[in-house]
């Protein structure tokens, strides 16, 4: 990853797990929420921007990253879950496209252009009735 994110700029809560499990999510607070906040983090400021551009609905108005990890049974796996989804959405923002340059058609691909269009107009013109 090129921007390691410092675990103390990451605040965990856990909370109770929605969903089947039995008893066991009636009384565990297995499920984890991850807080990251964009805008007092040490991450370089064009990540910084294109995290907080970024259409998601886990980034609020306020500029922080809420995650919610449930899929596990043990908080540790869930934790380790939320970690790998915040790095996989700041390695997103960090990937930046490259500028495509416009080019011309070659003068080979506009001719065989124009004789498929000269093609097609005489095959169509051929469907009509005969002239008498």
């Amino acid at each position: 990853m090129p921007c390691p994110i410092p675990l103390h700029e990451i605040e965990f809560s856990d909370v109770r797990a929605q969903g089947p499990g039995g008893q066991n999510v009636n009384k565990v607070s297995s499920a984890v929420h991850l807080r990251f906040d964009i805008g007092r983090s040490s991450l370089p400021p064009a990540i910084k921007h294109r995290l907080l551009a970024l259409p998601d609905q886990r980034v609020t108005r306020e500029g922080v990253i809420v995650i919610k990890a449930q899929t596990s049974r043990s908080r540790t796996r869930n934790r380790a879950e939320a970690l790998a989804r915040l790095h996989a959405l700041v390695a997103e923002a960090a990937h930046v496209q490259p500028l495509r340059r416009a080019t011309q058609p070659t003068r080979a691909s506009r001719l065989r252009r124009l004789e498929s269009k000269a093609m097609r107009s005489s095959l169509k013109s051929a469907r009509g009735k005969p002239q008498i």
